[in-house]
């Protein structure tokens, strides 16, 4: 029988049964923004950690955002997939999403998401996909947001290949956000965000490669109507 992991993010899954690492990156976003996003963080710090069990699997990641003077915020995302049969590659998905900031403009509005999840993956475990659709259920976590229902659909890919020297992959996510700048007159949009990767494993632990975030209605910004953006990082990785 094959082992079926029940997240594949980051390719974790094809380094064994529990993974650890630690990322930094740096961020060109303020550069290539100036306006837009002139308050963009320079550097990302990301611990990340996939343990699968004989239930299935927890994950979790944990970025840090520096500036020049200070930590920013912190951000999480805490995952448990149950297992749907000892063959079968679908799985229950039970998920949080949340942060802290420095003051509520960079702070984050929590959510919990539960939905199916399908998984798979090559059987030399080079290749690594997983497929959620979840409800999602924002809280009000501020002043300036409300509760309200919501949902998402997730892709998350890995690929590893040239001997295990290449890497690329990342995840896709899809849901409905709202657009709280217009006042008590809140009105519902579609968000994209995807973070896909390249490294380069120099050896066993250390990879140097690039994470560019494109997104659409997720960065905040008040100086215009712009809402699509690539933000592109340079980066080192250590695995534990």
């Amino acid at each position: 029988m094959k082992k079926l992991f029940s997240l594949a993010l980051m390719t974790i899954a094809a380094l064994g049964a529990q993974a650890q690492n630690i990322q930094l990156h740096y961020d060109f976003g303020r550069n290539l923004y100036s306006n837009e996003e002139s308050d963009r963080q320079k550097v990302t710090v990301t611990l990340e950690q996939f343990k699968a069990d004989n239930w299935g699997s927890w994950y979790y990641f944990v970025d840090i955002d520096l500036t020049s003077k200070h930590f920013r915020s912190a951000y999480t995302e805490i995952s448990r997939e149950f297992k749907l049969g000892k063959e079968t590659p679908f799985a229950a998905h039970v998920e949080y999403n949340g942060g802290l900031g420095r003051d509520d403009i960079h702070s984050f509005q929590h959510a919990a998401l539960l939905g199916p999840a399908y998984n798979g993956h090559s059987a030399d475990f080079s290749k690594t996909w997983s497929v959620q659709l979840m409800y999602k259920q924002f809280f009000k976590s501020y002043d300036w947001t409300r509760a309200y229902a919501s949902f998402q659909l997730t892709g998350v890919w890995g690929l590893t290949f040239a001997n295990k020297k290449c890497t690329f992959s990342g995840f896709i996510d899809f849901w409905r956000g709202e657009n709280w700048r217009e006042g008590h007159e809140r009105h519902g949009m579609l968000v994209i965000l995807t973070e896909p990767q390249f490294w380069y494993n120099a050896t066993e632990h250390l990879s140097i490669g690039t994470e560019v975030e494109i997104s659409n209605n997720f960065i905040y910004n008040t100086y215009n109507d712009k809402s699509f953006f690539i933000n592109p990082t340079l980066a080192v990785k250590w695995n534990f």
